[in-house]
């Protein structure tokens, strides 16, 4: 994490969790627009110390990387194990924060990001939530009921639906 974003990290209160959306959504704004992805920034926050882990925006390492999966990625490299075993190296709990909704399926044939975080063995407790995924690359996503299922909250963080979408979707072509 560098510069402004890292500044914006230190100010922010534990459970302030409008502000951790802010931090996502700023994050978000680093991934290029392109037509056939979603632009989203996520944050994955330590509950007990409110130390910030991991941030992670799409595209950020090389692939076809989501933002929660950027985050997992550089946790592992920093902990020195496979992202599979993070669970292992992770604090008793933690809390994601997603400006998009975890996708539920990739086309790419990746690991969808509702798998990554229910791989990390009871560690996440609550996934907070921007928005939920639009439509229009998978329709119907499952992740708000396969976290559920598996006992992690998903709370929506209510206040900036707009300006997700507006960055989450640039790039697009807009409906005329």
């Amino acid at each position: 994490m560098a510069g402004n974003t890292s500044q914006q990290a230190q100010s922010i209160e534990p459970g302030d969790h409008l502000s951790n959306m802010k931090l996502a959504l700023s994050l978000a704004t680093q991934s290029p627009p392109k037509p056939t992805n979603y632009r989203v920034g996520a944050v994955i926050v330590e509950v007990a110390t409110n130390e910030i882990l991991a941030t992670g925006y799409t595209l950020e390492l090389p692939g076809n990387t989501h933002a929660e999966q950027c985050c997992f990625e550089k946790l592992a490299e920093k902990h020195r194990v496979s992202a599979d075993r993070l669970g292992e190296v992770l604090p008793g709990e933690v809390a994601l924060y997603t400006t998009v909704e975890p996708c539920s399926h990739r086309l790419s044939g990746n690991l969808p990001c509702v798998d990554r975080i229910l791989a990390v063995e009871g560690k996440i407790k609550t996934v907070y939530v921007g928005v939920q995924e639009p439509e229009k690359f998978v329709s119907g996503n499952t992740s708000k009921h396969k976290l559920e299922n598996a006992g992690i909250a998903f709370v929506h963080v209510a206040g900036l639906e707009k300006e997700i979408l507006e960055v989450a979707t640039a790039g697009h072509e807009k409906a005329v």
